[in-house]
């Protein structure tokens, strides 16, 4: 990884930048430090105290440049409770800058850059989650580890709710795109500013809204990335918002004759449908290689008549509300919305946000916030026609849909796209259907579109992070204790990340994601299994004999 780094010595031409921040990005502060050298700690000090007084971002008002070194803890006073992120781990030296960009009169975008005193060249953009206005710190720290230059915005609002997006569609469309497309050009000029020259390559990486952001990017913001990793993303926005929020309508609220309790769920639900479907990969380890060969059967678990102890039962009308969750969703005229919820995907996320007896909190917010600007909206009454007034609807193009990735491909992007199959907030099948819509609308089969796009389907992977399988892919480091950067996470043939810079810089594309599921989810601990998980459409089969949780014991076909 150090090689492939530190070789990083060819540029890019210039991508194209509005006017007044081409303009801007010439006026060079004059920082002697190169891609591939690394600054000393006391100039980079005195590099970085001194960026506030020279930088000159239109629109931009810079609130702090701080040197930060290896091994601080950034105390997040000002950030949102709702983000969960309180502090922040630097692993490199950094200057860290922190900002506010004026998208419009009445709305604007929180951000920050984060230049590493050991910088490669490259550049690199973070994204979001949910509805949130979030900084992905935790994505920065693991970029600028690496000697990228890393931005990261707050999608124009803070904190994870939709209420910023009453009565402005301003601050909806820094949601939808213009956050993630300003951070970028903003984070390149600052970064141009500070070196003193431009970046070498560009990258992306995110997940769930963070991944349908990278997929925006792809479609209307073709010369933003070389490379592109967009994780479980939520496009079909319209179709995803009313797929989950159809949850509330099947179960109802606690007590009602089809609602399921967590122990339901858990001790009854999910062990089912283990023991249906788990084999059918051909052993049992507690992980369904591939759901869509599950063909789960809850009826077993309807209580027999006359039963009086209903502990280890369902009644009729749970078991039908479990079908309808584990089928597709349908408009009036038979076309698909949603693909189905995955069997194995009930874990602890899903059943808290999906499975609670209330409506999905980001379904409630949107409805009420941006499509009907009205607080009061009673979402427990959604049905098939607001879903539809959704789709109609489609602010600023959220749903992200695009087939046609000719203008990404014919400057060399890439794309990778990788989904859990143990997802149950974004079904994984959504993926699949995506890859296949692109493929059909630009008339490639997956042989060719390999050369740009590949998708890769996880097991064992809830949303984003954590779950029984192999699931740390390099994706993220959140949700890993005792993290170490060392040359084998590193390494490009298991990691997402660095295998991305490979392909783009050495032409290697991946065939597989190497996956590791650490013991308690502490590298510390070591590895409990480990798979290299196949690219779309092809799938994992276990030989038959040897340690399942080796990956020498499974192939691709």
């Amino acid at each position: 990884m150090n090689n492939l780094i530190s070789n990083i010595i060819k540029i890019l031409s210039q991508f194209r930048l509005p006017s007044e921040l081409r303009k801007a990005a010439t006026f060079g502060l004059g920082i002697t430090s190169f891609a591939g050298k690394t600054m000393e700690t006391a100039d980079f000090h005195s590099a970085c105290s001194s960026v506030v007084p020279q930088m000159s971002i239109p629109n931009t008002t810079v609130y702090f440049s701080d040197f930060v070194p290896t091994g601080s803890i950034i105390e997040l006073r000002d950030n949102d409770p709702s983000c969960d992120r309180p502090s922040q781990f630097v692993l490199e030296d950094i200057c860290r800058i922190s900002m506010y960009t004026s998208t419009s009169t009445r709305s604007g975008l929180n951000l920050e850059v984060w230049l590493p005193r050991n910088w490669t060249g490259q550049f690199l953009s973070t994204g979001n989650g949910g509805l949130s206005g979030c900084i992905q710190y935790e994505d920065m720290a693991y970029a600028s580890a690496l000697g990228i230059a890393t931005v990261g915005a707050n999608n124009g609002h803070n904190g994870t709710s939709g209420k910023a997006f009453l009565q402005n569609p301003d601050v909806v469309e820094d949601y939808v795109y213009r956050s993630a497309h300003t951070g970028v050009v903003v984070g390149k000029a600052i970064t141009k500013e500070f070196y003193g020259k431009s970046h070498t390559k560009s990258y992306y990486l995110g997940c769930s809204t963070g991944g349908r952001q990278g997929l925006k990017s792809v479609q209307d913001f073709p010369e933003d990335f070389d490379g592109v990793i967009a994780g479980a993303p939520a496009n079909d926005f319209s179709g995803l918002l009313s797929w989950s929020g159809r949850h509330f309508g099947i179960l109802g609220p606690p007590g009602s004759p089809s609602f399921i309790t967590e122990e339901q769920w858990t001790n009854l639900i999910h062990t089912d449908i283990i023991e249906q479907c788990d084999i059918v990969d051909g052993v049992a380890d507690g992980v369904i290689e591939d759901p869509n060969l599950c063909d789960y059967k809850p009826e077993r678990l309807i209580c027999s008549s006359g039963t009086n102890d209903r502990s280890n039962c369902l009644s009729g009308e749970q078991v039908k509300a479990i079908r309808t969750i584990f089928s597709p969703l349908y408009n009036p005229e038979g076309e698909l919305w949603f693909p189905r919820q995955h069997p194995g995907s009930e874990d602890a996320v899903t059943r808290a946000m999906m499975y609670s007896g209330k409506p999905f909190p980001y379904t409630a917010d949107w409805f009420r916030y941006t499509l009907y600007n009205d607080p009061n909206l009673d979402v427990t009454k959604l049905n098939r026609s607001d879903w539809a007034y959704s789709q109609a609807v489609n602010p600023f193009n959220i749903d992200t849909w695009k087939g046609d990735l000719s203008r990404f491909k014919s400057r060399n992007g890439k794309l990778i796209t990788w989904h859990g199959q143990s997802d149950g907030l974004i079904s994984p099948a959504n993926s699949e259907r995506y890859y296949d819509h692109v493929s059909h609308t630009m008339n490639i089969p997956p042989s060719e579109l390999d050369h740009f796009y590949r998708f890769f389907r996880i097991s064992g992977l809830g949303h984003c992070r954590g779950g029984d399988g192999a699931w740390a892919i390099g994706q993220t480091l959140r949700n890993i204790e005792k993290i170490q950067l060392d040359k084998e996470f590193l390494d490009p043939d298991r990691n997402v990340l660095t295998s991305m810079i490979r392909w783009v810089e050495e032409g290697k594309a991946p065939d597989t994601l190497f996956g590791r599921k650490y013991v308690n989810d502490s590298m510390a601990l070591g590895i409990q299994s480990s798979r290299r998980h196949c690219r779309y459409p092809l799938r994992n089969q276990y030989h038959g004999n040897g340690n399942s949780s080796l990956p020498e014991s499974w192939t691709c076909r």
